[in-house]
């Protein structure tokens, strides 16, 4: 259970899901003689709320990342705007729903979501037979959560320097 800054726990418009765990935990402990509410159910309502969520901003940062391999990889320039405009609105996002609670979860979650990101890269690139781009993806996350959450900032397309 994620712990509180206060007595009453994390805030709700501070840190939305570390409040619905904490709120969820709180509602399982809590002593209710009334066995006409359903309290299992309502704190695995509001902690599912909060999964959702997190689930939610985990897949933005999936996007960014198939976004930022292919302008690195792919020596394309057509679809290059399309995928710098799908990263400004996953960023967009992200900054309204990233927490300190969720970020730590994406710093912890990284690896992962990057295998899955890979994945999609890989066969995106495949798809528009651009075999050599996607066979010199990289195998771990050359990308910082720094980086990935920046606005403005986007790799350096194929045979050309970052900025």
């Amino acid at each position: 259970m994620p712990d509180g800054s206060g007595p009453n726990g994390p805030g709700y418009d501070e840190d939305f899901f570390a409040w619905t765990q904490y709120q969820a935990e709180v509602l399982r402990t809590m002593p209710c003689d009334d066995n006409r509410f359903d309290r299992e159910h309502v704190a695995d309502e509001i902690e599912d709320l909060g999964r959702n969520y997190r689930d939610a901003t985990r897949s933005q940062v999936k996007r960014i990342l198939s976004h930022l391999l292919k302008l690195a990889h792919s020596p394309a320039a057509g679809p290059r705007y399309g995928w710098m405009r799908s990263i400004v609105d996953a960023r967009d996002a992200l900054e309204d729903q990233l927490t300190a609670t969720l970020r730590q979860d994406i710093e912890t979650s990284l690896p992962r979501l990057f295998r899955s990101a890979r994945k999609d890269a890989e066969l995106s690139l495949r798809e528009f037979r651009e075999n050599e781009a996607a066979d010199s993806l990289p195998t771990e996350c050359p990308y910082t959560l720094d980086q990935i959450l920046e606005e403005d900032w986007y790799p350096a397309p194929p045979g050309e320097e970052a900025s």
